[in-house]
């Protein structure tokens, strides 16, 4: 760092500060690089975390901050993967969000959503823990592609990443009844491409093919003129602590075209320790019993309301619980810059243990074992 720079404010962590309870951290919702260890996420920096009466009274000329907006007609910008898009300091326009060790302002914020702040570097701030990534030591705050299909971040000895590449979901559908997904030359991501049929009735074939997937129907009462509406249960949820997301694919639509739904989903806290409820000679805890009601968090933003909600508990016996039948709701999420969102978001009603686990060196075996059913919406 130069002398310039050392008298600049910088993006750095506040570290040792956990979020109150009861609201979970559940970090690693799409789209954001997942902490790998479990810990506490610092408070948000002072510049975003305002309720929105008071971030309405700095919406005044600040140091950083002109008399008008000079982006009241651009379009938002387009941040590389991982880093979040936020309201600057201003209230004005929506800006990339600065990350670890970079220079910050009123109109440069700092990423919230990784638990930055800014501040003037000072002697006593240390740098975070580094990461050790195939082979390779990282800085903390080090951004790098670890493969053409992957972005990651090492953030104080935890490195998260998030994929460059596409994973949407293309089932057989009268228009393209033969998708395959293949490596084209000179590309990095695989793409989708549409065989052509064998025969020029490709609705059977499409139908048939589309019947292998696990799905609720056909029901008699959805058929419609010239679409049997056909849903897929919802996959098993992508992470088995946290926040994560769970996908199904349905042609309920005007169009009766397939399309890919997802929700938001938690199987259990990542903070918890479940095994101490397990009673006295039993071997599991099914649906472990929550004493407060919680808050969820979604990269950076606290659910509206509060919830009781249902949790799948854990074995000593080798066996795994998971969600049986749930059900789906919308959240309303609040954004510390006053935005709010709504998620669909799944509610679980019965879990069940079994020995049908994924496997422990397999990050993505998750994503399909285990399928949930009788799902409510």
């Amino acid at each position: 760092m130069d002398r310039y720079e050392a008298s600049k404010p910088l993006c750095q962590v506040r570290k040792n500060q956990i979020p109150p309870s009861p609201t979970w951290n559940l970090i690693g919702a799409p789209g954001c690089p997942e902490r790998i260890k479990a810990a506490g996420r610092p408070p948000r920096p002072h510049t975003t975390a305002l309720p929105a009466e008071e971030a309405a009274l700095r919406l005044r000329p600040a140091t950083d901050c002109g008399g008008q907006c000079p982006c009241a007609a651009a379009p938002a910008p387009r941040c590389p993967a991982g880093v979040s898009l936020v309201l600057d300091g201003c209230g004005c326009c929506r800006v990339c969000a600065k990350q670890l060790g970079e220079l910050c302002s009123e109109r440069d914020p700092c990423d919230p959503h990784k638990g930055l702040f800014c501040s003037l570097p000072s002697p006593a701030a240390k740098d975070g823990a580094p990461c050790v990534f195939g082979g390779t030591v990282r800085r903390s705050g080090e951004s790098f592609q670890s493969s053409c299909k992957y972005q990651c971040t090492c953030l104080d000895g935890a490195v998260g990443c998030v994929p460059l590449c596409g994973m949407d979901v293309r089932l057989p559908s009268p228009d393209c009844p033969f998708p395959r997904r293949v490596k084209l030359p000179g590309k990095c991501c695989e793409e989708w491409v549409c065989d052509e049929p064998k025969d020029r009735t490709a609705v059977g074939p499409a139908l048939a093919a589309y019947r292998l997937e696990d799905t609720f129907g056909p029901d008699p009462t959805m058929i419609r003129a010239n679409c049997l509406v056909q849903t897929t249960e919802w996959s098993a949820c992508s992470r088995t602590c946290g926040m994560g997301v769970s996908t199904r694919v349905t042609n309920d639509n005007a169009f009766c075209r397939l399309e890919k739904q997802s929700r938001l989903c938690v199987v259990r806290p990542c903070e918890a320790d479940l095994e101490e409820n397990i009673k006295k000679g039993k071997k599991c805890i099914r649906t472990p019993k929550i004493a407060k009601p919680v808050k969820f968090e979604l990269s950076g933003c606290t659910s509206v309301k509060t919830y009781r909600a249902k949790f799948c508990g854990v074995c000593t016996d080798g066996r795994c619980c998971t969600p049986h039948r749930t059900t789906t709701l919308p959240v309303e999420f609040k954004c510390p810059d006053g935005e709010v969102m709504k998620k669909n978001m799944m509610f679980i009603k019965t879990c069940a243990c079994h020995y049908n686990c994924p496997g422990d060196n397999d990050i993505f075996e998750s994503l399909y074992y285990r399928k949930m059913y009788g799902d409510m919406a």
